[in-house]
């Protein structure tokens, strides 16, 4: 049996303006040579906390395979410095960048002749996440692959549906009539706006709205994961358009539908296992 690994837990100084800690969990590669380093990007507010099972099963999954495994939580997020109001976007491309100068930093795996292997880096992200994840790459020293869970193609739908929760909770209280618009005004204001029990900084609402799953130059390698309850789902139009845009860039992108519910939004905490299996299968395989 492979030796079980010790996780570590532990707080990483972030050298951005924002200061403080980043709440980290590591899992180091088992077996013998490590196969790749894997940094977890979590998605948004409460698709956060609902996804936070599957990312762990996933990263030990990875580890039990060779691969070492670093989950982050951004600024304002989970154990993390800061209050969610602090979080904006480019504090938090700057949390992704730390995260990966940390893993590279770890010891990879020793040949024979003791010099250290080269190992590849893969981000892997879930829904906006994935969108960090495409950012942050183009600020890398050196390129990287892509593990995609249900990638938003662009950032602005994810900001309307997570403003609809306040519209929906205004609804329940008999308040909904223009409270879009008047949210709108308060962030372009430069005034945070409560959402579901966020407090949403205007910085990282205009980042997100601004973002969108564009090809990095230094990318290689896609593996781009979709989840439906049903087998004969086909992606939408606008999914189709962004695999086609880093296709026609070059990349080597790999499109799954896998079976399985959307764990993070699903009214209880779901597994997806059928996801676990068909991801580790797909970054174990070497590039055709």
């Amino acid at each position: 049996m492979p030796h079980q690994a010790k996780v570590e837990a532990f707080f990483l100084p972030s050298p951005s303006p924002s200061g403080g800690q980043r709440f980290c969990v590591y899992h180091p590669a088992q077996g013998g040579a490590m196969r790749g380093q894997v940094l977890y990007i979590h998605p948004l507010a409460e698709e956060m906390n609902k996804s936070r099972r599957m990312a762990a099963q996933q990263a030990r999954a990875f580890s039990a395979a060779g691969f070492a495994v670093l989950q982050i939580d951004l600024l304002g997020c989970g154990d993390s410095s800061g209050d969610f109001g602090d979080a904006t976007w480019s504090a938090w491309i700057d949390d992704v960048l730390a995260a990966c100068q940390w893993l590279r930093s770890q010891p990879a795996s020793v040949n024979s002749a003791g010099s250290t292997k080269a190992v590849p880096l893969w981000l892997w992200g879930l829904r906006s996440g994935c969108l960090l994840a495409a950012e942050a790459a183009s600020k890398l020293p050196e390129p990287c692959h892509f593990l995609f869970w249900a990638p938003a193609p662009a950032g602005k739908p994810l900001l309307q549906q997570f403003l609809r929760l306040k519209v929906a909770g205004d609804m329940l209280a008999g308040n909904a009539k223009g409270v879009m618009d008047r949210l709108r005004r308060q962030l372009a204001a430069g005034d945070k706006v409560e959402v579901a029990g966020y407090a949403l900084n205007p910085a990282l609402a205009s980042g997100l709205e601004l973002a969108s799953l564009s090809p990095p130059n230094n990318a290689t390698r896609v593996e781009w994961l979709e989840l439906s309850t049903r087998a004969d789902t086909t992606l939408t139009p606008v999914a189709s358009q962004a695999q086609a845009r880093w296709n026609n860039a070059g990349h080597a992108l790999c499109s799954r539908l896998v079976i399985g519910p959307a764990f993070w939004q699903t009214a209880e905490l779901e597994d997806a296992p059928a996801l676990i299996t068909a991801t580790l299968a797909a970054i174990a395989e070497p590039m055709g």
